[in-house]
């Protein structure tokens, strides 16, 4: 009996090692860096930005003013040389088909956003359609057809949920921001000078605006002589020693944009005086 069990034992040991070479240990691969960005979203549970009613609406104004003049008819427009057109309040990209390029294009997400508001769209705007103007020249053919009346009537009643989209934009750049940066010492030095200007209605408006304005900052596609422009850099660059954060955050955005002129094309320094100008509303009450 005894030479029966130690026989089943010793066949069952030599399984699990013959097992074991079939399939070797596998080895860990180089992380792609966009996970280690949604691991940073999913570990940190950072407050959601709270704001009034009021607040919303008058940042939308404020957007409207800085990118379309307060105008309707610049809720919808297409610049020449682009390949896409721009819409609302925050000049959201819509792509026509087939011309997906390397800007991240937001008004289809824009739209479903605003179906989640359980706001009424056209028909023909539901379902993530690409946009139906395929060239600049067509787009302003088409300028004043009922279907573009149409929409810029949705986005000029829909300025308060266009400034919560663009809110929704800024909670998930944070973390975004956050996992790029080499030490915790930086990433908390980012963290805080978030947090401190979002703690006033102005400076929201200001993070959204700049935001939408030059961007994340985070892609090494944009920089000039390795210095960005984005609201990365212009946190980083902020001390964070003062009572008067709004002119801590304008002083930094034009130091930024400053030296991004000064790195850049020469072009650049043609808006710099409009830039600045912008730049002082963020000092401002609502």
């Amino acid at each position: 009996m005894k030479i029966v069990i130690k026989t089943i034992v010793l066949v069952w040991l030599i399984a699990i090692v013959l097992s074991s070479c079939a399939n070797p240990p596998i080895q860990p691969t180089p992380e792609n860096p966009e996970n280690s960005v949604k691991k940073v979203m999913k570990v940190l549970k950072l407050p959601a930005i709270q704001m009034t009613e009021r607040d919303v609406a008058i940042i939308g104004h404020k957007i409207w003013m800085n990118e379309g003049d307060s105008k309707v008819k610049n809720l919808t427009v297409w610049d020449k040389g682009n390949a896409f057109a721009s819409l609302g309040i925050g000049h959201f990209i819509w792509y026509p088909m087939g011309k997906k390029m390397r800007y991240h294009e937001q008004f289809p997400e824009l739209l479903v956003f605003l179906q989640q508001q359980r706001i009424a769209l056209p028909e023909w705007l539901q379902n993530n359609p690409d946009c139906p103007w395929n060239t600049h020249q067509e787009f302003y053919d088409n300028l004043y057809t009922v279907k573009m009346t149409k929409l810029r009537k949705l986005l000029k009643n829909t300025i308060p949920q266009q400034v919560k989209f663009m809110i929704k934009r800024l909670e998930k750049t944070l973390p975004k921001m956050t996992a790029i940066l080499g030490t915790k010492a930086k990433q908390d030095h980012l963290r805080r000078q978030f947090y401190r200007v979002t703690k006033t209605p102005s400076g929201v408006y200001a993070l959204l605006d700049y935001l939408n304005f030059k961007g994340e900052g985070i892609s090494l596609k944009e920089r000039y002589k390795g210095n960005g422009w984005g609201l990365l850099q212009v946190l980083e660059n902020m001390p964070g020693n003062t009572n008067d954060v709004m002119m801590e955050f304008a002083k930094s955005a034009d130091f930024v944009l400053m030296r991004r002129v000064q790195n850049g094309q020469r072009e650049d320094s043609l808006w710099l005086s409009t830039w600045k100008n912008r730049v002082k509303t963020y000092t401002q009450e609502l």
